[in-house]
């Protein structure tokens, strides 16, 4: 049988190198030898001997999904083997988190990640109750970290001398030691009369980067609308 859909680009070869790699674009390929996590039901293909197990937050982290709809939710690999991860033909990125680095990213971007990395919900502080994932997950420690991006993304640099202002719907990540607050860049008149659509964002300050997706809307609200 022959076809452009059997080139090399395409075929998946047996893993030359444990942990994690692209495998393309749109999807990540994990040779698994003990144990890693994934966002549930990101699993797409694997062989070998594999189990996947649910992993729970606690009762706090519950709450804050049920809150704020941005959680984390888990699942726990193990075994030998190789799974393949995406979700809705996101683009695939991976970050190389070493020890006193510190990254905090939306959940709705995390695809999956080794299990020598630690990772917290926390509040994002001076969100208050508003925008779009008030609790974000700060990742530490050292190891390979999958995130996803629909379009591609835009990694603007945030300095002493220049914050970044950020729609908190297109937010994907950010230096997780930059400090942050909300900013009004709008008047209240402007508001009353029916605003510009822009008037609230995410204020970052100090020295690192921020990530931004090249869209505010989710696919859920793409197809509601």
């Amino acid at each position: 049988m022959k076809s452009d859909l059997f080139n090399g680009d395409n075929m998946a070869q047996p893993a030359t190198v444990p942990g994690m790699t692209l495998q393309n674009a749109k999807s990540v390929k994990y040779a698994v030898n003990g144990e890693m996590h994934a966002r549930q039901g990101s699993m797409i293909a694997f062989r070998g001997n594999l189990q996947f197990e649910r992993k729970g937050q606690g009762i706090g982290g519950m709450l804050k999904r049920a809150v704020t709809g941005e959680g984390l939710p888990l699942m726990a690999v193990r075994g030998q083997g190789e799974a393949w991860f995406a979700h809705e033909a996101a683009n695939c990125f991976i970050v190389d988190i070493e020890q006193g680095d510190a990254l905090t990213i939306n959940g709705r971007n995390v695809l999956c990640f080794d299990a020598t990395l630690s990772y917290e919900i926390k509040t994002v502080k001076g969100a208050g109750m508003t925008g779009g994932g008030i609790f974000n997950s700060v990742f530490t420690g050292y190891g390979k970290l999958a995130v996803i991006c629909e379009g591609s993304p835009i990694v603007i640099p945030v300095t002493h001398q220049q914050p970044v202002f950020v729609d908190t719907d297109a937010v994907v990540g950010w230096s997780a030691h930059l400090s942050t607050s909300l900013h009004r860049s709008q008047s209240i008149g402007s508001m009353i009369r029916g605003g510009s659509g822009e008037a609230v964002q995410l204020k970052l300050e100090g020295e690192g980067f921020v990530i931004v997706r090249p869209s505010e809307a989710t696919p859920q609200k793409a197809a509601q609308s």
